[in-house]
């Protein structure tokens, strides 16, 4: 079968030119001499051969000759590539092949437009957060230039206003350079047993005074009398914990609660959830969550600060440890981060 579908089109334009040739010999004998049996049927086999191997040959050669040319044109393959393939006469392998490079590169023109529209909001996204903390130092020393560094009252204010300013620069830069090593598999995970009960402690113990001045409650589901044991990056993980309580703080509501559960999973998993009563997270918005820089509400979260890449660098550190992360929200009752780890 792989046979006639190489030669197919060569065995039928043979076979027609032989029919054709053969009946007007046919006739030829028959008007001015004997038509013989034996005669015929020896012109049939050699025109029929004749006529197959040259149009075998002319054919796939012309085919070759051009589709080379296209593709050394466009360059969509290298040439050494093409020649391991066999060029054949057959027209339907020739289109499915053709149909097959167009798909290709299809997909990789919209790849790359997808990427060039990410590659603008990102630049985008870096400028607008940088840009905010950069003018407001400029200001600040601009200011003091001028002459108010001669008052002692104003000079503290600003010098420690800009140096704040200086921190959140710092900060920014910090989560971009995390980030930037996540997504190209440049941090290692250096897995250890730990109690993650004791971490979620003293995670709580470091947010307790910004989540004071929100009067945000931290706490567990239950009391917690046995440790539990998981294999992670502690040092990772403390960050993950970290970045989410903070978050939950972030969009809190006054007077609010962020608590934490953990709960076996499966045999050898655990499910850590981060549940707070804030403000939620309307429905279009969630696929979006974990882009770097994306902010539910701007304007909010602008005041609160934060470089706007807590929860993509959480997605990462999680992914790299070949676990889950899920989120749950209802628009002004509250949202539920979890994500899972190997038990220890």
């Amino acid at each position: 079968m792989g046979l006639i579908k190489n030669y197919k089109f060569a065995l039928k334009t043979a076979l027609f030119i032989t029919l054709v040739l053969t009946l007007a010999m046919s006739v030829f004998l028959y008007t001015y001499y004997a038509l013989r049996g034996l005669h015929v049927l020896f012109f049939v086999i050699v025109c029929y051969l004749i006529s197959f191997s040259v149009i075998q040959y002319r054919v796939q050669n012309f085919i070759y000759k051009r589709v080379k040319q296209i593709y050394n044109d466009l360059k969509l393959l290298e040439s050494t590539s093409y020649r391991k393939k066999r060029i054949t006469t057959d027209m339907a392998t020739l289109k499915q092949e053709i149909d097959r490079f167009a798909r290709d590169k299809k997909l990789e023109i919209e790849t790359l437009i997808v990427r060039e529209e990410y590659r603008k909001e990102f630049l985008g996204n870096v400028s607008h957060e940088l840009k905010t903390p950069l003018f407001t130092v400029q200001g600040y020393l601009e200011t003091l230039i001028d002459g108010a560094v001669n008052n002692e009252k104003l000079r503290e204010k600003y010098l420690d206003r800009a140096n704040k300013g200086v921190e959140r620069l710092i900060y920014i830069v910090k989560d971009l350079d995390m980030i930037t090593k996540l997504e190209v598999g440049d941090v290692s995970i250096e897995t250890q047993t730990f109690n993650i009960i004791e971490l979620i402690k003293s995670v709580f113990d470091l947010l307790e005074m910004k989540a004071s001045k929100k009067k945000i409650t931290l706490t567990f589901d239950r009391q917690y009398t046995k440790p539990i044991l998981v294999n992670a990056d502690q040092e990772k993980i403390q960050q993950v914990l970290t970045n989410l309580v903070v978050n939950s703080i972030k969009y809190g509501k006054e007077k609010g609660t962020t608590e934490i559960s953990v709960e076996n999973l499966i045999k050898n998993k655990v499910i850590i959830r981060v549940t707070d009563n804030g403000e939620g997270i309307e429905k279009e918005n969630i696929p979006r969550l974990f882009e770097r820089f994306f902010r539910v509400d701007k304007s909010g979260s602008r005041k609160e600060g934060g470089s706007g890449l807590g929860l993509a660098i959480v997605k990462h550190i999680i992914e790299a440890h070949d676990e889950n992360i899920y989120i749950e929200s209802q628009f002004g009752i509250g949202s539920e981060f979890s994500f899972t780890l190997e038990k220890g």
